[in-house]
Parts: structure tokens; C-alpha cells; sequence
């Protein structure tokens, strides 16, 4: 039955929903908060906001977590020289956010309950309705995190880009 009302809610989300949670001045937001926070660190933060998973993945029952880590894969967050990526991805159909950091910055180096505080800020303002102050606070959050635990190798500049990755 839990499998089925996660179908339904998944079904029934749509593009319309993630155009109203995250507007184009809203998008411009995030991308600029990007930048900003990446002027103060040495990592590399992708954004990411995926209405609802495909049916592929809803019927083998991937988890967010699984999505977000294929995610990762799929747009190269990996592929930086210094393995200092970090991916935040949303998941609208579920108001769940996940992290994924590269080694560089993983889970070696920051403890996997400073990642998950990140999440926390962001779903938090998510359950109010604030999708654009959520998603600036998380990624200042996730900035922060990376400045308390810099990556062994200075910066190698932006090697990723800033916009928003829609899905």
C-alpha cells in the first residue's frame, strides 16, 4: 500500500508544482548563492531539483538517497580535479533533500550528521512553503560545512557550473 501512495504522489507532481516552488527569479537566487558561497571555499556545490522520480525508479523503489547518488554520477558532480563536489539535491514529490559529497569533501573528511543538519535547514523552511529562502539557506549551510572542513588541495576555481539542474 506504502508503495502504491508513493506511485500516486509522484504521478500526480508536476512541472507546473516545481515552477511554483522554484520560480526563474528564484532560480537566479540560488545560482548567484552558489556563486557567492563559492568564493569562500574551496568545494564545488551543484543544485539540483527533480519534480518526481521516473516510473523506472519508482517501481525498482529507489530511495532519494540512491536517486541523489545517481544524480551525482549522471551530472559529473565527481568530475572536478580535486573530488571536491558536492551535489544538494531536492526532491519535490517527497519535500526530501539529500547530499552527496565527493571524497575530497565526503564523509572521510565532515561527519555525515553535519550534511544531514544541512538538509534539516532546508526542509524545515520546505515544510513552510519557503522553497527560495530554503534553498539559499542550505546552500550557505553547505558552505559553511565546507569552510570548517576545506578540502586537502587549494582551489582549483569553478569547475562546475552554478545554474540550477532542473530534472
Amino acid at each position: 500500500m506504502q508503495r502504491l501512495k508513493r506511485m500516486l504522489k509522484h504521478g500526480l507532481s508536476s512541472d507546473w508544482q516545481r515552477r511554483k516552488c522554484f520560480p526563474s527569479q528564484s532560480l537566479d537566487k540560488i545560482e548567484a548563492a552558489i556563486r557567492d558561497c563559492e568564493s569562500a571555499h574551496a568545494g564545488e556545490i551543484r543544485f539540483a531539483v527533480e519534480t518526481a522520480l521516473p516510473f523506472r525508479a519508482l517501481w525498482q523503489n529507489q530511495s532519494p538517497r540512491e536517486r541523489a547518488i545517481a544524480i551525482f554520477a549522471q551530472q559529473h558532480v565527481w568530475d572536478t580535479e580535486h573530488n571536491n563536489g558536492v551535489l544538494v539535491y531536492v526532491l519535490l514529490a517527497e519535500r526530501d533533500v539529500e547530499i552527496v559529497a565527493d571524497r575530497g569533501v565526503g564523509n572521510t573528511r565532515v561527519n555525515a550528521r553535519e550534511w544531514e543538519a544541512c538538509c534539516q535547514v532546508m526542509e524545515e523552511h520546505f515544510r513552510r512553503g519557503e522553497f527560495e529562502a530554503g534553498a539559499v539557506a542550505g546552500i550557505q549551510a553547505v558552505a559553511a560545512v565546507l569552510q570548517r572542513h576545506p578540502p586537502a588541495l587549494p582551489d582549483a576555481g569553478n569547475e562546475l557550473p552554478n545554474s540550477t539542474i532542473l530534472l
